[in-house]
């Protein structure tokens, strides 16, 4: 594929592991964080398309609602007072993330895990006693610092804990914790919706404390990452880590690699300062480009509004949070897709097929639904066949995206970067996701009003974008280890002349005098890169162009 070269491991190296009980435990624990993101998209677009919530907090929508035979449908629930509630959230786990990534730095990743959870917890209590907009508004903040920090902390420990090997898999752990919460939001708004006395809602943002103490349970039981106790001066605590997660007997050549990346860090005073220079480049605009590409598919459109989208299409209430069940069902399925697949095919592979698979979709909603509701936005009945096809390409595009665009957008930009900037560069990642995050919440209703089917087109737009950047620009990161994966961006035929114009990306523990080149190896070509085979790595060519 053009622009995506087989580079692995820099210098060629192939450290030993396992997939050993222990790190498999700790990182199913570690990404519990997901749970609490994947709960509120669920459980927030639910609770706002049930009639006595909206009845108390928005009763302009609740009228319009009310009203279905002279309101246009596309429009019904454009309220910019609902779109706060859902919208706010993410305003505060943006800042919430730089905060973070101070103290991941510092403190390491644990404490900014139990930081997260303990602030969910809170907004959990908060809105689910709410008894005006005020308090709701105040829960939702205090959700979003903790999704900002979750956020910010579990994909750089999956990252870091994994054996290169399965970093790919074990990090999808956290995005499948995301599907996990969002099926269970959706199943409990289905179920909460029908309890008599309208005051279901309050249980289904409660509900959000559940979530928040399976995640403060799993990190206060978590181990820190051997590059964290590293970064932290403590070496010896951190071979006994590196020992125990990799389940061999010498990890020397790993470990020595490991305190390098934290010696060239510790030199590194300013880190968001660092990452302007020329060797980051490439890095940078990915942990910028893949969030808000992740947001501009249309995804969290689907999440979110789920419920609000299929009563806008004539659903009933119940019948609503049924589809959106079904949805958020195979958004958990197919994410297993991605975990069984990221570390054969490769995150390119996936990026690619996700995108064509997506644009389709949009592309057949925006005629379905263009065909129902035209501009005025009156369908008349609708029909079970028209309702069922639906639904089937929102799954469709949905299980699209839950193997590829979706966890592949919490693990690249994790596994890109070096020690010494990797904890600021997770910050930008997630404020870029939870800008982009913020701006979909804020636009969709009002341009769904103006637009009509047409939104749907927009988001095509996007995803066709973001899949020639992808292919282009993108390189292979698979079987790459993660403090090796500097190499891939100086081999890598469109970046190599940017970040070679830097000072060397990191000097290997173990490497020869002829490795300070680019390709420490020459081949027939003249030019040699690395590719990761099955054991060890085999050389590839660079590509000189």
């Amino acid at each position: 594929m053009a622009g995506g070269g087989a580079i692995g491991p820099g210098n060629g190296k192939a450290y030993p592991g396992e997939l050993t009980g222990a790190v498999l435990w700790t990182c199913i624990m570690a990404a519990t964080g997901g749970l609490i993101f994947g709960y509120d998209i669920g459980i927030s677009g639910g609770v706002t398309s049930m009639t006595p919530f909206l009845k108390e907090f928005f009763p302009s929508v609740y009228h319009k609602e009310q009203n279905t035979e002279s309101t246009n449908q596309y429009c019904k629930f454009n309220s910019q007072t609902l779109t706060l509630f859902t919208s706010s959230l993410y305003l505060a786990a943006l800042l919430a993330s730089v905060v973070a990534s101070f103290i991941t730095r510092q403190l390491g990743r644990r404490p900014s895990m139990i930081a997260g959870g303990f602030l969910f917890l809170a907004g959990a209590g908060i809105n689910a006693g709410a008894r005006n907009v005020t308090m709701l508004i105040l829960g939702r903040l205090l959700l979003g610092c903790g999704i900002g920090f979750a956020n910010q902390s579990v994909p750089i420990y999956l990252s870091e804990m994994a054996p290169y090997k399965y970093r790919g898999a074990l990090n999808i752990m956290f995005q499948l914790s995301i599907t996990i919460g969002i099926l269970v939001a959706n199943g409990v708004n289905y179920f909460f919706a029908k309890i008599h006395g309208g005051w279901g809602w309050r249980l289904s943002l409660g509900g959000a404390a559940v979530p928040a103490l399976i995640f403060i349970y799993g990190s206060f039981n978590l181990p820190d990452t051997p590059n964290s106790l590293i970064e932290r001066g403590l070496p010896e605590m951190a071979k006994e880590r590196l020992l125990m997660i990799r389940g061999v007997a010498n990890v020397d050549e790993e470990f020595d690699d490991l305190v390098a990346a934290s010696e060239a860090s510790k030199k590194v005073k300013h880190p968001w300062r660092n990452l302007t220079k020329p060797k980051y480049r490439p890095q940078l605009m990915f942990s910028i480009l893949i969030p808000a590409f992740q947001q501009l598919t249309g995804m969290n459109v689907i999440m979110f509004y789920a419920p609000v989208l299929f009563k806008t299409m004539g659903f009933g209430g119940n019948a609503s949070l049924a589809s959106s069940l079904i949805t958020s069902g195979i958004n958990f399925v197919a994410t297993f897709v991605s975990i069984a697949t990221v570390d054969r095919f490769g995150r390119r592979f996936l990026f690619l097929e996700g995108g064509v698979q997506m644009l389709l979709a949009q592309i057949a909603m925006s005629i379905a639904i263009g065909w129902k509701y035209g501009i005025a936005g009156h369908p008349g009945e609708i029909e079970k066949s028209y309702a069922t096809i639906v639904v089937i390409l929102i799954c469709i595009f949905v299980s699209a995206f839950a193997w590829s665009w979706g966890p592949l957008g919490w693990l690249v930009p994790s596994e890109i970067f070096a020690l010494e900037v990797r904890s600021a560069a997770q910050s930008i990642n997630v404020s870029v996701n939870m800008i982009f995050t913020f701006i979909i919440a804020e636009v969709f209703l009002p341009m769904l009003c103006h637009l009509k089917f047409g939104s749907f087109l927009v988001f095509a737009l996007f995803i066709i974008l973001m899949s020639i950047v992808i292919a282009l620009y993108l390189p292979e990161t698979k079987g790459v280890p993660i403090e090796e994966m500097g190499e891939v961006w100086a081999h890598h035929k469109r970046w190599k002349n940017i970040v070679t114009k830097d000072a060397p990306i990191r000097p290997s523990s173990s490497s020869s005098p002829s490795s300070s080149s680019p390709c420490s190896v020459t081949s027939s070509s003249g030019c040699s890169g690395w590719s990761a085979g099955k054991s060890q790595a085999s050389k590839v060519d660079c590509d000189p162009g």
